[in-house]
């Protein structure tokens, strides 16, 4: 049982299901979002979560999981069960597009490892989506959701013989307008139009006499008539027969095909709920992610035991607002189990007790409606059978209900209806009446909760119900921690202990006059004051412990992270000092024998060369140049160091290269960190710490390098093979104007560059719109040598032709 009426509204949950509503493809999920309810079951429950969870995983792994066609079709089930009844063209589309996801999600899962999605694989069991079926769908309507020219042969001719008719319409119509411009009886641009499925002509109105034919209609000024010529009756009267006969042809497919479709009907509703089972499965995971939401180990008892739960909406709302507002939620870790079943919050105001009361109520609503919920994988949940929530003002004028009545008739409720399954949340309990009366019914409704072993969450700031909370078995005391330098909240949750509203304090620190709040001093009593004050006392001696322990911690990570050094330095060390002796004595030795067979050669030749000084003295100088060459070591030159990027000397212009890669850029702006750098014609945004200097020296080093590596054949086989791959035919239909013009732009820049003698742009007839854009930018073109038409069996004036120079 919820408790009130209007709980979702005001836990917060309304929101949520709304968000859910936005992620669902289709009015298929939506329908399930609205049927989503609170789940006492632990079966079934853990069966909806598990769902969840596996198509979060999904999600994250990037699979290709269908994502498009999520169409609703039951209004076309219905109509098309009634017999002699047919579906449209557009209904059909909707049908096939949809059977084929669901047959593609089927297959996801067939085709899945079997230790993958286990709960979602379940889902379509029972699910039927004829191949059959399908194929012949697929024969009528297109991808495009066009009927297929080949949907009958009776179609096909038909339409064959319609394109036949109108390109024979067009060509006489056509030099009855070119007449009548020779003439001056029609507008300036003027162009043929339709008027009741017949195509006219504009005419002048005081030339309307000029041209034989019937009148259909005129402009809304009265200056121009629209005229069917007398010699094109016939070929519209043909058209109008063809188009009726493509229609009752077609009529006659789509009343075939919906006979087809009638005996699947009842397999096409229970395919139909699958898929908006997956659309609103999706949905659920989608919000996962989100919320950073996870599967907590599921018990079949009541029990809360989460690490590091977040506010749904407060963890939204700040990350959507992360570069304005930098703040994040504070975690709570939260436990209510059969010895410590309710928790008693105390503290400050706007410290944060009623947002953690509300965390517990939205959070486990969410569990037990099938979502994950946002605290740490190592959490376990519970399940309930019961959550009342007393929380604002329920006052009524119609009731005559004041505030404390409404949360006393809450109150009865509670103490009523509670039992051990039970999750009881009231906000600010026993306010609203006299403060000791208050607090003496309030102690008493705990105590009738407590001795029906409800759980709960109950914030407070009344002392005896912190007192009581002290003696008594199953309830424990929580304190949303505070400041008590500052006066500033920190939104910390901890159990064990009451805390203190601070209200002298705060009276002192925004500067209510001193005698005021000395005189409340004295009316509140000595006890209080010490009572206060004790807790005071606490929350400074704790804040110091908290701020001593994470210090000794931090010097004993540092500690250990220096001793770990130490121990890996002496190691390498100790692995490398025999290799260096080894390799050190080898080398001497070497030395040492060239140095000996060097000296003995010396002493060899002033021997040989009896005491002769040239001789001596050259034999020396050999001597004294192998001492410097290989018995002395010259001290290293300092290597060159390149001018480093630094972002006050950068400036717009400079050639700067990425540090350690080939080529090189130009710096088109600095903004603090961070350079704006175009390579190539191509502006990146690039780190200043990431960027060298150039020298105009390197900058023609690199450009000869850049130079030989690219040799020129490189563009002659790019070239070769965009010839291959040219197309001398460009579709625009269905582009819009501005996207149309720039594809031309660059479909003739590639056929003036790959020498192509002609090409064709298919436009349509349509508004004239793309045709005219075509032809003006054509025209403007020097390499264009003539722009005409298609000839009429080949398309008319829907295809225009350009002869390129």
């Amino acid at each position: 049982m919820i408790l009130p009426q209007n709980f979702e509204q005001k836990i917060g949950f309304t929101q949520l299901r709304e968000m859910l509503d936005t992620l669902c493809l289709s009015s298929l999920g939506r329908h399930f979002v609205a049927k989503m309810s609170f789940q006492t079951n632990a079966e079934q429950l853990q069966k909806l979560l598990l769902q969840t969870d596996e198509f979060r995983q999904l999600l994250n792994s990037g699979a290709d999981f269908p994502s498009q066609h999520y169409h609703d079709v039951h209004q076309h089930l219905v109509r098309a069960n009634l017999p002699g009844s047919y579906l449209d063209v557009a209904a059909f589309f909707a049908v096939k597009m949809s059977l084929r996801t669901i047959r593609e999600a089927l297959t996801f899962f067939i085709r899945a490892e079997e230790n993958l999605y286990p709960t979602l694989r379940l889902l379509g069991i029972g699910v039927q989506v004829d191949r059959n079926l399908i194929a012949n769908l697929d024969k009528v309507v297109d991808d495009e959701g066009q009927v297929r020219e080949d949907a009958s042969p009776l179609l096909r001719q038909i339409r064959q013989e319609l394109i036949n008719r109108q390109g024979q319409l067009r060509k006489q119509i056509a030099g009855i307008l070119r007449h009548a411009r020779n003439e001056g009886w029609v507008p300036e641009g003027a162009e043929p139009t339709i008027r009741g499925g017949r195509l006219v002509l504009p005419v002048i109105v005081e030339h309307k006499r000029r041209v034989k034919g019937l009148i259909h209609d005129e402009s809304a000024t009265g200056q121009t008539v629209f005229i069917e010529p007398e010699a094109v009756f016939e070929l519209n009267n043909d058209i109008k027969d063809l188009e009726n006969a493509y229609q009752r042809e077609l009529v006659r497919i789509l009343t075939q095909l919906t006979a087809q479709l009638r005996p699947h009907i009842p397999d096409l509703r229970k395919a139909y709920q699958y898929l908006g089972l997956l659309d609103f499965v999706r949905a659920k995971a989608q919000l996962a992610r989100q919320l950073e939401a996870t599967l907590p180990v599921l018990n079949p008892r009541p029990l809360i035991r989460w690490h590091r739960v977040r506010h749904p909406l407060l963890f939204l709302t700040f990350q959507s607002h992360a570069k304005d507002d930098p703040r994040e939620v504070v975690p709570l870790d939260i436990e209510l189990n059969p010895e410590q079943r309710i928790l008693l919050i105390s503290g400050p105001n706007a410290g944060g007790k009623s947002v953690s009361m509300k965390t517990v109520g939205l959070v486990q609503y969410m569990l037990q409606c099938g979502l994950l919920i946002p605290a740490g994988e190592e959490s376990e949940a519970g399940v309930f059978d019961d959550i009342f929530l007393d929380i604002g003002d329920e006052q009524s004028l119609e009731n005559d209900l004041s505030t404390y009545s409404s949360h006393l008739l809450s109150m009865k409720q509670f103490v009523t209806l509670a039992n051990k399954r039970s999750l009881v949340l009231i906000d600010e309990f026993g306010t609203g009446t006299e403060p000791s009366l208050g607090g003496a019914i309030a102690e008493a409704v705990l105590e009738q909760l407590n001795r029906a072993r409800a759980f709960g969450v109950i914030t407070t700031h009344y002392t005896n119900l912190k007192n009581y909370a002290e003696r008594t078995p199953g309830i424990i005391n929580g304190a949303m921690r505070y400041d008590p330098d500052q006066l500033q909240p920190l939104y910390r949750l901890e159990t064990g202990k009451p805390g203190s509203s601070f209200a002298i304090e705060i009276a002192r620190k925004i500067g209510l006059p001193k005698q005021i709040v000395e005189r409340a001093t004295q009316l509140v009593g000595k006890d209080k004051i010490r009572y206060d004050r004790l807790l005071e006392g606490l929350e400074k001696e704790k804040t110091e412990l908290e701020q001593r322990t994470a210090e000794a911690a931090k010097a004993e990570r540092r500690l250990k992270k220096a001793a770990q050094e130490y121990q890996d330095l002496k190691k390498y060390l100790d692995d490398t000092t025999l290799d260096v002796l080894r390799e050190a004595k080898a080398k001497a030795k070497l030395l040492l024998r060239d140095t000996n067979q060097q000296i003995e050669a010396t002493i060899q030749e002033i021997r040989l060369g009896q005491a002769d000084k040239e001789r001596t003295k050259e034999a020396r100088g050999k001597l004294d140049t192998f001492v410097r060459e290989k018995l002395q070591i010259e001290p290293p030159k300092p290597k060159a160091t390149r001018e480093m990027a630094d972002a006050t000397t950068l400036k717009p212009g400079d050639k700067v290269a990425l540090l350690g890669q080939e080529g090189h850029g130009e710096i088109m702006a600095v903004k603090g960190k961070t350079a704006e750098v175009s390579f190539g014609g191509m502006k990146t945004i690039v780190k200043v710490s990431q960027l060298e200097k150039l020298t105009r020296s390197e900058i023609r080093e690199r450009e000869k390098e850049s130079a030989r590596r690219a040799p020129a054949q490189h563009a002659t086989l790019d070239i070769t093979g965009r010839m291959s791959g040219f197309n001398t035919t460009l579709d625009l239909r269905g582009e819009r104007a501005e996207d149309a013009l720039n594809r031309i732009m660059a479909y003739v820049d590639d056929a003036v560059m790959l020498g192509v003698p002609e090409i064709k742009i298919l436009h349509g007839r349509g508004n004239g719109i793309l045709r005219q854009i075509a032809r003006d930018y054509l025209h403007k073109v020097r390499e264009v040598a003539s722009v005409a038409d298609e000839h009429a069996d080949r398309g008319g004036d829907g295809v225009t032709i350009a002869v390129l120079k």
